[in-house]
């Protein structure tokens, strides 16, 4: 029996080739592209696959995961869908009543959309949870609702800041709740809730998740455990990241790419920890918080640099990220900006940048980790981002094109649970950005979430994430409706109307047109997702 593939009759997405129908793949390595009639003389003996066509292309990596906490909601309390608060309330009542005497784990919640336009008080989330211990953490993850009986297996919340004694928890506060509620997991849910997600993520066309854990997110168990179903048995590629300084031996034992990920400079908008040069405009009390300074950026930075680890900062206000442009010039003083350069250290979220702060932060060899599906959720004149801010400030943020024109490596992803995995909505999200002139073109995007995902984790090989003869064959098979040829300056031309434009075509990602759907997910050679009829019912 012949070792390799022949895949016949689609559509290849190759820089190799802009009008290949066919690839053929041998142990898991990409050896050729073309067109079929040559294909079939060159491998006469391969194994055939009909891809009635179907759209070929390299599979997506999403560069920022929480890998558990979105696998709890598939049995979990999702939230993400409540209106208002008594349809809140409501929802937690019916879920108590299903689960008697679990612990209630659940996400989702944002009172900006609903008509009250405030979460819940302790006392009714008390009064609907009957007494049950309750964690539900904001839609980004950054506060968290929870009941009396769940405080009480962490009282030391009490002491801490961020504590309220009757509204949301944040900061240290929060870190105590969520610690006690994930302690009250078992290692069996635990271990389902991981293996939910990973299969999920390969469903969305996604070969590769980088998990972005720390002490303060999900535990060294929690990510020894997930590092375990890396590859395995048909699961996409785990890249671990450990948010924590100076933990270099910690680094090390858990087998992690770097130090970075959710090492946390500032907190989230939605929560009002985002660290910010101007008080909200909704909040003149507060400008959020600022968790890191620069002179502990720069250690962190250096420290890794020299042990040759990635380090990573999660900043989101312009606050945090004018600390970590100040961390970055220090550590350059110790080991110099060629040495940083080198690691390709990362930023997550990178919200509030300017243009003068993303053309220092190319200098240093920085990737940008991030979530395009935040502007599709929260920016323009009049969400979310706007409300807190002020429309000025608040249209200003993921300013994508500015990132990517100045040299910064983007590598973009979701921040499950956060958004949903889902890489075409972001990619189309980055396209038709909310705030004119931010966005990029589908190939820019496109590349983003695929290679740019890889160049995240250190993979730079210049194969890796393409489909051309040497690369890995890690590739997604797709039900399109429509080709389109993306010109680089975002302009697009219908895939039918020019055959000849030497730019391979991608689906077309116009606001109201259907996404692709995945039909086969690929890693190096090894089917980790084929879609059955019943996929069509799932729901995720």
């Amino acid at each position: 029996m012949s070792d390799t593939t022949l895949l016949l009759g689609g559509r290849i997405y190759s820089p190799a080739d802009a009008d290949a129908t066919a690839m053929a793949v041998t142990q898991g390595t990409i050896t050729w592209v073309g067109s079929d009639k040559v294909g079939r003389a060159l491998h006469p003996d391969a194994e055939v696959v009909d891809l009635q066509g179907a759209f070929v292309a390299p599979a997506f990596v999403d560069s920022h995961v929480h890998a558990t906490s979105t696998g709890l909601l598939v049995n979990g309390l999702d939230l993400t869908g409540c209106a208002s608060l008594t349809e809140f309330l409501h929802a937690l009542r019916d879920y108590v009543e299903e689960y008697p005497g679990a612990v209630v784990w659940g996400h989702g919640w944002d009172e900006t959309w609903w008509p009250e336009r405030r979460p819940p008080t302790r006392e009714e989330i008390d009064k609907a949870a009957g007494g049950a211990p309750v964690y539900l953490s904001r839609i980004d993850v950054h506060s968290a609702l929870v009941s009396t009986s769940l405080i009480d297996r962490a009282p030391m919340a009490k002491e801490a800041e961020g504590w309220s004694d009757s509204g949301p928890l944040t900061r240290v506060a929060h870190h105590h709740v969520r610690r006690a509620a994930r302690e009250a997991l078992s290692t069996q849910q635990r271990r389902e809730a991981q293996l939910a997600f990973l299969r999920h993520a390969a469903s969305q066309g996604v070969a590769c998740v980088h998990e972005c854990a720390g002490p303060d997110i999900s535990g060294a168990d929690d990510l020894t455990s997930l590092l375990e179903l890396s590859g395995q048995g048909g699961l996409p590629e785990v890249i671990g990241y450990w948010g924590e300084l100076g933990a270099l031996e910690q680094a090390r034992q858990l087998g992690v790419r770097g130090l970075a990920g959710d090492l946390f400079v500032d907190g989230a908008i939605g929560s009002r920890t985002a660290a910010l040069r101007e008080p909200y405009a909704d909040d003149p009390t507060t400008a959020g918080a600022l968790y890191l300074d620069a002179q502990q950026i720069a250690e962190h930075l250096v420290a890794c640099t020299k042990a040759g680890l990635q380090a990573g900062f999660h900043v989101i206000g312009d606050a945090a990220v004018a600390e970590v442009c100040a961390g970055f010039r220090q550590a350059a003083e110790v080991v110099g900006t060629p040495a940083l350069a080198s690691m390709r250290h990362r930023v997550e979220h990178l919200e509030m940048v300017n243009p003068q702060q993303a053309a220092e932060l190319a200098g240093y060899g920085v990737v940008a980790s991030m979530q395009p599906q935040f502007d599709a959720a929260w920016g323009g004149p009049d969400q979310m981002y706007a409300r807190r801010l002020g429309p000025e400030r608040g249209t200003q943020l993921n300013p994508f094109a500015k990132l990517a024109a100045s040299g910064v490596t983007l590598a973009f992803g979701s921040d499950t649970p956060v958004t949903p995995v889902d890489p075409w909505g972001a990619v189309r999200a980055a396209v038709y950005h909310r705030t004119e002139g931010f966005g990029i073109s589908p190939r820019a995007a496109f590349v983003a979430h695929t290679r740019g995902g890889w160049r995240a984790a250190g993979v730079d090989d210049g194969l890796t994430g393409m489909l051309v003869p040497g690369a890995p064959a890690t590739y997604a098979v797709w039900d399109v409706d429509e080709l389109v040829v993306a010109a680089p300056d975002s302009r697009v031309q219908r895939w039918s109307t020019d055959p000849r434009s030497g730019v391979p075509p991608l689906p077309d990602l116009a606001p109201g047109t259907r996404l692709p759907r995945c039909l086969r997910t690929v890693l190096r050679g090894q089917t980790i997702y084929t879609r059955e009829p019943e996929d069509d019912d799932l729901v995720g």
